[in-house]
C-alpha cells in the first residue's frame, strides 16, 4: 500500500507540473488560458509591482531554497526520500498556480513590433525558447528531474542511484539550456508590456543567480569534473562567459 501511495503521488505531482508548463506557455505568450501576464486582476501601478513581486519572490524562495543539499537531508528526515523530489516539483507547480491566480496586469506598452516579418521572428523564437526548455529534459533524465523516477524504482523495491554525470547534444555547447530557454521565452514577444517586461527583468535576474547557487553545489559535489566543464562550456549562449564563469549542468540539472 505504501509503494502503491508513493507511486500515485508521484505521478499525481507529475500531472500537476505538466498542466503549470502548459499553462506558463499561454500566460507568457497571452493566448487560450484565461488569465496572462497582460490580462490579470486590474490594480493601481504601486499595488501590481508590489503584488508581483511578492508572488515571483515566492516561487524563487521556493525553488531555490527547497533544491539546496542541506535542506533536502532535513527535508527527507521527515517525508521519504523517493517522494522528495515529487514534492519539490508539486510545491513549485503550486507556487506558479499562485502566479497565475494572483498576478497584476501593468498593461502600458514598453515596445509594440509592427512588422509582420519581426512579430514571426519574435514568435518564432518564442516557440523555440519554450522547445528547449522540454527538450533539454530529455537529453539528461526527464523523468528522474520531475521525481517520477524516483517513485517507480520505489515500486520496484529498487535503491535510487544518481544518473551520472554527462553532457549530451545541447549540453556539450551550454551548460544550462533549459534556464536559455526560459530566458529566451520569456523575453522573445512582439508586445512588450510594463507587466511582462516586470515579468522578464525579475525571472532573469533569478535564473542568473540561481545557476549560481546551482553550480556551487556542483562543484561541491562533483568537484574537478565541473570545474573543467564550467572552464570549457559556456554558461548561457555559446562562446558567450560572464563574470567567474568556469563550471556546468550536471546529468540531471535540477532547476534551482
Amino acid at each position: 500500500m505504501k509503494r502503491l501511495l508513493t507511486i500515485g503521488y508521484g505521478i499525481a505531482s507529475y500531472l500537476v507540473f505538466v498542466v503549470a508548463f502548459l499553462y506558463a506557455i499561454g500566460f507568457v505568450g497571452n493566448f487560450v488560458v484565461p488569465r496572462t501576464v497582460d490580462s490579470g486582476i486590474a490594480a493601481p501601478v504601486a499595488e501590481a509591482v508590489i503584488v508581483n513581486l511578492l508572488l515571483l519572490s515566492v516561487f524563487a524562495l521556493q525553488h531555490s531554497v527547497m533544491a539546496r543539499p542541506a535542506f533536502k537531508r532535513r527535508w527527507t528526515r521527515i517525508i521519504p526520500p523517493a517522494i522528495e523530489r515529487s514534492t519539490y516539483v508539486l510545491l513549485s507547480s503550486l507556487a506558479l498556480f499562485l502566479l497565475y491566480w494572483q498576478w497584476r496586469t501593468m498593461p502600458a506598452v514598453v515596445w509594440d513590433v509592427e512588422s509582420t516579418a519581426g512579430r514571426v521572428i519574435l514568435w518564432a523564437l518564442f516557440w523555440a525558447g519554450w522547445a528547449t526548455v522540454f527538450a533539454s529534459t530529455f537529453m539528461i533524465s526527464h523523468f528522474d528531474l520531475f521525481g517520477l523516477r524516483q517513485v517507480w524504482l520505489n515500486w520496484r523495491g529498487r535503491p535510487y542511484e544518481e544518473p551520472g554525470f554527462r553532457t549530451v547534444m545541447l549540453y556539450r555547447v551550454i551548460r544550462h539550456p533549459i534556464m536559455a530557454g526560459f530566458i529566451v521565452a520569456f523575453w522573445a514577444i512582439p508586445t512588450m508590456t510594463a507587466g511582462h517586461l516586470l515579468f522578464a527583468v525579475v525571472t532573469t535576474a533569478y535564473i542568473l543567480v540561481a545557476i549560481q547557487l546551482e553550480e556551487r553545489d556542483l562543484v561541491a559535489g562533483l568537484g574537478d569534473q565541473y570545474r573543467d566543464y564550467r572552464h570549457r562550456v559556456a554558461m548561457l549562449a555559446p562562446g558567450l562567459h560572464l563574470g567567474h564563469d568556469d563550471a556546468a549542468p550536471r546529468v540531471r540539472h535540477r532547476p534551482a
